[in-house]
């Protein structure tokens, strides 16, 4: 069983994760590209950008590329994946630091920063107004923030499967994983500390083109509660003997907020 906590102790899982997801879409734009798109037109030369709960430093390194700033702060409360993203910026010969904090908790000046990205990371909070506050505290007034999350219905057709399978029988009931901030609270919640420009929401699809490819993502996730030994090869044949041939799909929703500190 994995729990959350667990996908980001290490760089291993998460990129597990996220490998079998890309691998799996067959539509939706880059978010990565996405976010960097929305910030282009909004970030001054030379302003500092923060990069929060960066993970395994996909965005960090987009924006390094792309927005050029002056200075580029990755904030990660995984000193693992911040050494990732430290390693991905190097090897990319782009500039940028690390620190390792909790988003509700910034070791960061007051208005330090022209423009904040948190993708990904402000449903894992059960007070993400809290982190959205200090996000806002970080911003020197104008600055620009991005905030991305996911539908609460995101990859319901995989609880099904799941269910069905018979690996866990209470996978459509047990809670989305993006409960605390997602696509329908997210104008909400973030105009508790700042002023929303613009939501935009965009649906992905992904392909899991069969029952190997599907394992190695439910391995990887934390909603589950799949008790099964034998790992990706015996879950692979159990999804296999047990469901309708493949390919499976499913769907999210990707959700973007751009907000300014007023």
């Amino acid at each position: 069983m994995l729990v959350h906590g667990d996908l980001y102790r290490g760089n291993g899982r998460l990129a597990d994760r996220t490998h079998a997801l890309h691998r799996a879409k067959i539509s939706g734009s880059d978010v990565a590209d996405t976010i960097t798109d929305l910030l282009a037109t909004r970030v001054p030369p030379g302003a500092a950008v923060l990069d929060i709960g960066c993970g395994r430093g996909t965005t960090t390194l987009r924006l390094a590329n792309r927005l050029r700033p002056r200075q580029l702060v990755a904030v990660d409360a995984s000193t693992a994946l911040l050494d990732t993203t430290r390693d991905r910026l190097g090897h990319a010969s782009a500039r940028g630091s690390m620190i390792c904090a909790d988003f509700h908790h910034l070791p960061l000046p007051d208005k330090v920063a022209d423009a904040a990205v948190a993708a990904f990371c402000l449903y894992h909070s059960p007070t993400p107004a809290g982190a959205i506050a200090e996000i806002a505290r970080c911003l020197r007034p104008g600055g620009t923030a991005v905030l991305v999350t996911k539908s609460l219905d995101s990859y319901a057709e995989l609880d099904h499967l799941v269910h069905a399978a018979g690996l866990d029988p209470h996978a459509t009931s047990r809670p989305s994983l993006y409960e605390s901030f997602h696509s329908g609270n997210l104008h909400t919640i973030a105009a508790t500390n700042l002023t929303v420009l613009d939501v935009q929401h965009e649906e992905h699809v992904f392909h899991f083109a069969d029952a190997t490819h599907l394992a190695r993502y439910l391995t990887t996730t934390p909603k589950y509660r799949i008790t099964l030994t034998g790992g990706i090869p015996a879950l692979a044949a159990a999804l296999q003997q047990r469901l309708a041939p493949s390919p499976y799909t499913t769907r999210s929703t990707v959700s973007y907020a751009v907000a300014v500190r007023p």
